[in-house]
């Protein structure tokens, strides 16, 4: 079998407790002071877990904290672009001393980990939003989202001793260590994946397959996790991957797997946030298309490639794969991007989401030029029946 491209620090890490550990941590939760987690932190929690956010071992500390802001690196050097925080109020924080552990739950009261406390300490938000967003507009959802959180951050390792029984996507729920069995067992060494929270439209199927003509396979990898209030619904979403892929991909070369995190729409940092971490699904390969997790107009067109000039290619480890803007144009009679094709701007047939989803509100149906018809219908449903 193929050997794989190393996670992210070297090791996939594994936070799942099993057996009698789970057992005596179980037990020991109960007479634990309690923190109940906000579904992003349930998010992260999960991937800490799994080995997704390889190498952290639980949510960060100060100086991982600040260092990410910062430096954009863990402080062992690793390449890192996001905080991964725990917070609560400063009412809550009361009573919380350095080196006690800590039950964490979810909001139905469930335990699903115990947590060593190891900082007690205060969460910037003003420098997080600047830092990581690039604004301190609370319209910027993500920075709306960290000014919601509480005022003091926790940082410690975590043990998992209940994993979410999700009820959605099962057939579709790998985590990193699954993916990686899977791609050895189909003797993929070049993997390349694909980060999205829309449905695939023409330009991003024409990337894609770009991308396919030189590696071994794709993983088509949509967030499921938390996302904006207008985002489209992540089980319509999964209904178009399912039959784009059904009808229009070689099914020997394609996986669709969910990815169970949260969206932060920190544009550049995000991009290569979701690379590391698609690393440590085991892809070498990492598309980043225009705007890259981006939202309104808080980066630029391209940002999300040119942040890779930052940091040494060797350090972050997968490839990324930077696609200018694509389109169908009619001079080509075919899909396009700028680098390729020499026409004029008035050739090209391009959409914009709200246009999209303003057609599809009043029963009209993109043009096949934008969307396949497959795909156009189930949104056009999904839209009728809102």
């Amino acid at each position: 079998m193929p050997e794989l491209i190393s996670p992210h620090g070297g090791k996939l890490v594994n936070r799942v407790s099993e057996g009698k550990e789970r057992e005596d941590l179980s037990k020991k939760a109960a007479g634990l002071k309690k923190v109940i987690l906000s579904d992003r932190e349930i998010s992260d929690l999960e991937l800490i877990a799994t080995g997704g956010f390889s190498p952290l071992e639980g949510f960060m500390c100060k100086e991982d904290y600040h260092s990410t802001m910062d430096t954009m690196t863990l402080k062992r050097g690793f390449p890192w672009t996001i905080p991964i925080t725990l917070s609560v109020t400063k009412e809550e924080a009361k009573g919380l001393k350095e080196g006690m552990e800590l039950a964490l739950l979810d909001k139905d009261a469930a335990v699903l980990a115990v947590m060593r406390l190891e900082e007690v300490f205060v969460h910037d938000k003003e420098k997080e939003a600047l830092e990581v967003y690039g604004t301190k507009e609370d319209a910027h959802p993500g920075v709306k989202k960290v000014y919601e959180m509480g005022d003091v951050l926790l940082g410690g390792k975590v043990s998992v001793t209940k994993r979410i029984e999700y009820a959605d996507f099962r057939n579709y729920r790998r985590d990193p260590s699954e993916t990686r069995k899977l791609f050895k067992e189909k003797g993929w060494k070049r993997v390349v994946g694909f980060q999205t929270r829309n449905p695939v439209h023409r330009a991003h199927e024409y990337i894609q397959k770009c991308a396919l003509e030189v590696v071994d396979g794709l993983m088509i990898h949509p967030l499921v996790g938390e996302t904006k209030e207008d985002d489209i619904p992540a089980p319509i979403r999964m209904r178009c991957y399912e039959s784009l892929i059904e009808n229009y991909y070689p099914k020997d070369r394609v996986i669709l797997s969910v990815f169970p995190a949260a969206m932060r729409y920190a544009g550049p940092r995000e991009a290569v946030f979701h690379a590391l971490i698609r690393k440590n699904y085991g892809c070498t390969h990492f598309i980043v298309g225009r705007d890259h997790a981006g939202v309104g107009s808080y980066y630029g067109t391209f940002d999300a490639h040119y942040i890779f000039d930052e940091f040494d290619p060797s350090e972050i480890g997968i490839t990324p794969l930077f696609f200018d803007y694509t389109f169908y144009c009619k001079r080509c009679a075919g899909m396009a991007s700028y680098k390729s094709c020499p026409h004029d701007s008035s050739e090209h047939i391009t959409l914009s989401g709200t246009k999209v989803r303003e057609m599809l509100r009043s029963g009209k149906i993109p043009p096949p030029e934008f969307s396949r018809q497959e795909v156009a219908d189930i949104l056009a449903e999904a839209m009728k029946q809102k």
